[in-house]
């Protein structure tokens, strides 16, 4: 069984959101998500524990046949010494081959594009998940905002109506 902390969630095994790209589930729709591991320095996988990580305006660019991070902020941790990393440096990301291609062959469609949604840490290991998203137009996003606000008033009605 996992010791638990007050403030950080299971210190073994299991997992923990560190940051949720919010922004990408308003701009677009995600049709298929991907787990995916990333290479980096010590400094950052430091701050990320600390959850200092930013994944708002970042996206996944396949190049040469790997798949890099792009625009992700990940900030510096102060401890570390003079060799610190550099907050908006491309991060590789480690998935299969297949799996590379399958998506690469998915984005070149028109309107599709491959974003981060969420960074967690699975059994101390960073992951990303990433999304395969197409961009969504304007009156979906005002479909959406009013879905969401009329079931907020239908969950509040009930809740007025059993107290």
């Amino acid at each position: 069984m996992a010791k638990k902390t007050k403030d950080q969630g299971p210190v073994r095994g299991g997992n923990r959101l560190i940051a949720s790209n919010r922004k990408a589930f308003h701009d677009y729709f995600i049709d298929e998500t991907l787990e995916a591991g990333l290479v980096l320095v010590g400094s950052e996988i430091k701050s990320i524990r600390a959850g200092r990580v930013n994944l708002r305006d970042s996206y996944v660019n396949i190049r040469n046949g790997e798949a890099w991070l792009i625009g992700t902020h990940i900030a510096g941790y102060a401890e570390a010494s003079y060799q610190d990393h550099d907050p908006t440096r491309e991060r590789k990301l480690l998935l299969h081959r297949r799996e590379i291609d399958r998506w690469l062959a998915r984005a070149a469609q028109k309107g599709y594009t491959i974003v981060p949604l969420k960074l967690y840490l699975k059994d101390n290991r960073a992951k990303v998940e990433i999304g395969l998203a197409r961009g969504k137009h304007q009156y979906d996003k005002r479909e959406a905002i009013a879905r969401r606000d009329s079931e907020r008033d239908m969950r509040r009605a009930i809740k007025q109506e059993y107290q």
